[in-house]
Parts: structure tokens; sequence; C-alpha cells
């Protein structure tokens, strides 16, 4: 029986899990739970770095004997350190709105073509490239660490990259599987500095998942000595795409939570003209995989409308359940939902600039939230079967929105194919198998992962229901017509 420790970091809270791993068995026992946010300091938008490594040595602390220690979290965000090694302040959030009009401008000197063409990356105007091109402080760092790769660097003194991250950057060779030496050449100029400020040498070498980074360093951490930090898939999805309990070839997934990851897992990227204007993303997966996606708005909206409320969840679910369906829709991934804020007013505002009579309950907001969710995963989902050329015969939900029994059932009914629900610590799960094969575990490949998952772990089903013509209508209504998401 191996003992690892999984520190998962999602965009809104922290975990750090126990799993144990055998034949046969494969549980977890949440040791740290912690908040994770933005904290604004002077107007910029900042990630609390260090109580996120105290609460992960906190959690590390309870654990008692372990074998490895793995860690995920969300993706494009990163630390600079100087040549000491110290950190050059605390990582800005990707919400923060430094990176305003900073896309448009690399656009201007590296069309959307090529830049699609080298990383297959989904435009986005938080991703990495466009986070150091604002980044005033490039010019003083010599090292540059994803929030994973940040943290075992501190835990164990080792630098690297792990690469299902660094395939996020947009300064990733999708082909190549390494640093874009073009893409980092190209962009340096445009920097905050007005000069060449993004280095090639800023950039370390790249991790596979399961690469052991380093033993913890016992003085710094209170940690035992000898225990072994090892490289996962440390983009979260990453990680919780490995965890799946899908059966063969011919499925999706929904990686939910704050943001929902709709996409398809592959063999090799997609690069296509019609990949590219379907704005889908080529990001690395465990084993060289592939995973053909779209971020869409995903809780988000529902998690800033209730922190405005204060209401409980399954009060506001009732209600919404409750509620007359299609009464009001929205588009998710209109960019004014996309920073904190009061998004109930914002939603009142999408809806009277959209033609249509603000919801009129709570209910009824959480109503309108979830269904235009649901068609968003609609939509995206048939775009990445028309790109891929690939059919799904089933969707699997996992992550914390699988819990949201509402919201499966309303993907069900408008993706057209049945949703298998859970599990619902998918990332930690990804996590913790990638850590016991490399400590010796027999899975010969990721369908060895999954079947030891669905052995373990129960899962939800919900057929679609409904009546698909009252989909059609209210995407179109939201999306007008068109086969691209």
């Amino acid at each position: 029986m191996k003992r690892v420790a999984a520190v998962d970091l999602g965009a809104s809270s922290g975990r750090v899990m126990l799993g144990e791993v055998g034949p046969g068995v494969l549980q977890l026992r949440e040791l740290n739970r912690f908040w994770n946010g933005p904290v604004r300091v002077h107007s910029t938008l900042h990630w609390d770095i260090l109580h996120l490594y105290r609460s992960v040595l906190d959690g590390l602390h309870l654990a008692g004997p372990l074998d490895s220690i793995g860690i995920d979290s969300w993706a494009v965000d990163y630390g600079l350190l100087d040549q000491s090694g110290r950190l050059l302040g605390n990582p800005v959030h990707y919400r923060d709105s430094r990176t305003d009009g900073v896309m448009e401008q690399v656009l201007t000197q590296v069309p959307a073509a090529d830049l699609y063409a080298i990383t297959g990356l989904q435009q986005l105007p938080f991703n990495t490239i466009y986070q150091l091109v604002a980044d005033g402080m490039v010019g003083e760092a010599a090292t540059f660490l994803m929030i994973p790769d940040l943290l075992a660097y501190w835990l164990t003194g080792e630098v690297g990259v792990e690469r299902t991250n660094a395939s996020t950057t947009q300064l990733y060779d999708v082909l190549a599987r390494d640093w874009s030496d073009e893409l980092i050449s190209r962009v340096g100029a445009l920097g905050a500095t007005g000069r060449a400020s993004l280095p090639r040498r800023l950039f370390p070498a790249l991790r596979e998942p399961g690469d052991v980074i380093g033993n913890v360093l016992p003085d710094e951490t209170g940690l035992a000595p000898g225990i072994p930090v090892v490289a996962v898939g440390s983009h979260d999805t990453a990680s919780a795409v490995v965890a799946v309990p899908a059966r063969g070839e011919r499925f999706a997934y929904i990686s939910s939570g704050t943001w929902s990851l709709v996409g398809l897992e592959l063999d090799a990227p997609v690069l296509t003209d019609a990949a590219r204007a379907a704005n889908f993303t080529n990001e690395g997966g465990v084993d060289g995989r592939t995973r053909l996606l779209r971020n869409v708005m995903g809780l988000w909206i529902l998690q800033e409308c209730q922190r405005i409320w204060g209401d409980d969840l399954d009060d506001l679910l009732r209600a919404a359940a409750d509620a007359p369906p299609f009464a009001v829709l929205i588009d998710p991934d209109a960019p004014e939902f996309l920073a904190p804020g009061n998004m109930p007013a914002r939603i009142d505002e999408h809806c009277r600039a959209t033609g249509q009579e603000p919801p009129r309950s709570r209910g009824a907001a959480v109503r309108c939230i979830l269904e235009s969710l649901a068609l968003a995963y609609r939509r995206t989902l048939r775009t990445a079967q028309t790109i891929a050329a690939r059919d799904v015969d089933v969707l699997h939900v996992i992550g914390g929105g699988s819990q949201n029994e509402l919201l499966c059932r309303l993907t069900a009914d408008a993706c057209g194919v049945p949703v298998l629900a859970g599990p619902v610590e998918a990332s930690a799960l990804g996590n913790v198998l990638v850590q016991a094969r490399a400590l010796g575990e027999p899975f010969p490949d990721l369908d060895a992962m999954r079947a030891l998952v669905r052995s373990t772990h129960s899962l939800r089903r919900y057929d679609p229901q409904g009546k698909p013509a009252d989909w059609d209508a209210a995407e179109s209504r939201v999306f007008g017509t068109g086969d691209q998401a």
C-alpha cells in the first residue's frame, strides 16, 4: 500500500489529501482544506501564495509517514525568482486587469494564426504570454516557475516546470513538446520595460508527470527527511482527466469547478483552421495525451452571486429547480462576467442589453446561470466532436460541479448524451495515481488507472430527457445559428 499526499489547489480553495493506493484500493482522506482567492492590494489582484504554502505545510504535517508528495494547481499563473532564488512579489491573479488590451497588442506583432500553429492554445486575455508582457518585474527575474513548481521549489530547492502546465502558457511548442524559442523571442520586445524582456534563460527545463523532482528539505519544511516530491499532471485538469472513469475513447469530459473545461482526450493535437476558429485549446496530458478543450465559464458566476446574496446553496438550487425553464438566458463567457464583483447586477445589465427582462427572483437567476452553462457545454461538445472527427457516447462530469444535481441533469438534457457524474475529487485522485505509478504500482497505462477509479468510486448517471427542440431554440437565442462555438 502506497501512502501519498496530493496537494490540489483550485482557484477558490485548496486541499491536502492523503491517498492510499494498492491492489483494489484507491481512497482519499482530507487532511486540510483552506480558502484560496484574490487579495486586492493597491488596485492589483494577487494570490496569497505564502498563505497557500503555509496551509500546504500544515496539511503535510498531519499526514504521518509518506511515500511521496505531488502538487497540482490551476493554470497560467506564475512566480518570478531573482538571482538568489527569492520570490519577486506575490503572484498576480489571472483576473487582474493588468492584461487589459495586451492580447490585442501582441496580436499586432504575432498573428493569431502563428500563435495557434505553434501552441494550439485558446485565446484568453489572461494567458501567461500576455501576463508576462504586462509584468514590469520580468526584467529583474532570473527564473520563471508556475504555481505548482514554485511550491515544489520551496519544498525541495529544485527548479523546473512540469510539461502539462507549461502547455497552458502560450509559450510552449505543442509539436516539439518544449518551450518555443521563436515565440519567446518574438514577444520579448513587447514587454513593459520596452526592451527584450523575455530572455530564454527565464524558462527552466521541463519535467514529465512521474518524474521525481527531489526530496523535501527537512530543516525548511519540518517534514521527515527523504520524502520525494513527484511531478504529477501539475495542471489540475491534467490530473483530473487521469481520473475520468471512462472505458475506451468515445467519451467527453467536463472538469467542473470555478471553471468548466469541456473537451476530449486525443493522441495528438488538432491545429486546423477550424480548431483555431472555434477557439479550442490543445493542452498537454499525462502519458503524452492531448486535451482538446475549451475553457467555459463554470460555477464562478454562481459562486459570486452566492457571495453577494449570502444564501445557502442547497436552498438556491431547490428554488432554481422550481423556476420556469428558459425564462432568461445569458452568454456565460461574456467578458463582463470574468472579474470579481456584483454578479447579480451584471446579470441584470446583461439581460437588459440583450432585450430580456432580468430574473425576478434568486431562484430564477440561478436557473438562468445553470441553463446557460448547459447550453455552452452543448455547443462546445458538438464543436469538439466536429473538429476532432470523433463521436461521443457518454459525457463524464468530474470535480466539484458533479455534485450539482440540477446542473448535471440540465447538461444531459442539453447535450443529448448520458452524463456520468463523479468522482468529485478527480484532480486529487489523478495526482495520487501518477505518484503511485512513479513509486512502482503496476499501472501500465491510463486505462488501468481508470479501471481502478471505476471499481472504487460510485458514479451517478443522468439520462437525457425533455425536448431537443427546446434546447435548439434556447441555443439560438443565446448564440445565434451555426455550428461553431
